[in-house]
């Protein structure tokens, strides 16, 4: 997956979720842009070896690598990677494929749901933008 010159080096340290143990164990692995992370957890073995490396389970791992390729999305970057895994999206292929308007609507209610409001959510515009950024992303 290629990304945006904007988005390739942002630390790790931008990714959400990840603690501060975590983040020195994938450091100590060579790992320090959240472009390096997704490189480096592209492959079922990939993931592997980091699981076994950091003595951490698998899933978390996955969760980090799905993570790292949604926010090398130009539009989506750390900030709201998290938002779009919490709303049920697993990869860019899958935003790219997404209906807007669907999209929008699940990540509406995901905001009243935890945040109960809607302010910060983003528009159906943005929404829009990150589905054709994932789909130029996936050519």
């Amino acid at each position: 997956m290629t990304s945006s010159p904007q988005y390739a080096f942002e630390p790790l340290s931008c990714l959400p979720g990840l603690s501060h143990e975590n983040l020195v164990g994938l450091q100590m692995f060579g790992i320090m842009t959240i472009q390096q992370l997704c490189v480096q957890t592209q492959t079922q073995n990939q993931r592997q070896q980091l699981s076994a490396h950091l003595k951490l389970h698998q899933q978390h791992i996955n969760k980090w690598a799905v993570l790292a390729e949604l926010a090398l999305i130009p539009g989506v970057g750390s900030q709201h990677c998290g938002l779009l895994l919490h709303a049920g999206v697993g990869s860019t292929t899958q935003l790219a494929q997404m209906p807007a308007d669907r999209l929008h609507k699940q990540l509406l209610r995901l905001h009243v749901a935890t945040l109960r409001q809607n302010t910060l959510c983003p528009t159906v515009a943005e929404v829009t933008q990150w589905i054709l950024q994932a789909r130029r992303l996936g050519r």
